[in-house]
């Protein structure tokens, strides 16, 4: 989902009377809950499930209960992890070759993604010498902070 559309849904359920939204699209679901008057909405990503895609969304009835997420992997190895909340992309630019791959050695300083936040262009650095093992997010997509983006050996 667009940062841009995510940002004005936001926008909209804290300035409404509305307390809970979710959108279901091809790309995944997003949950944005109000707690409270004074209190900023909290959302939720969610992968698509693959028996859905190609059904139309639905507004869940308000009685539903919410579905708990299963516990995230925690993978072996040190793990790069995002410093922001932002996009996440392997190359400098679209056609530009990847930063790094699987099995690229990387030394303490090398830069090995970019995250973009509000039109800023921030490289993100490796923090520890070693073999890249794992690339854990997908070029273009949203990653929260603290999200693992890389794993090395």
């Amino acid at each position: 989902m667009d940062l841009r559309k995510l940002k004005t849904l936001i926008d909209l359920v804290s300035e409404s009377n509305v307390s809970e939204l979710e959108i279901t699209e091809a790309e995944g679901k997003v949950r944005i809950v109000k707690g409270g008057p004074a209190a900023t909405p909290q959302v939720v990503y969610a992968a698509p499930p693959a028996a859905a895609a190609g059904v139309p969304a639905q507004l869940p009835a308000a009685s539903a209960p919410a579905a708990a997420a299963p516990a995230p992997e925690v993978p072996a190895g040190h793990t790069i992890k995002s410093p922001m909340v932002g996009t996440f992309y392997r190359a400098s630019s679209p056609g530009a070759k990847p930063f790094v791959d699987v099995g690229s050695q990387v030394k303490e300083g090398d830069t090995v993604c970019i995250i973009e936040a509000m039109k800023i262009l921030n490289e993100i650095e490796a923090d520890k010498t070693g073999t890249i093992t794992q690339i854990l997010c997908e070029n273009g997509q949203a990653v929260e902070y603290g999200q693992p983006l890389f794993v090395i050996e």
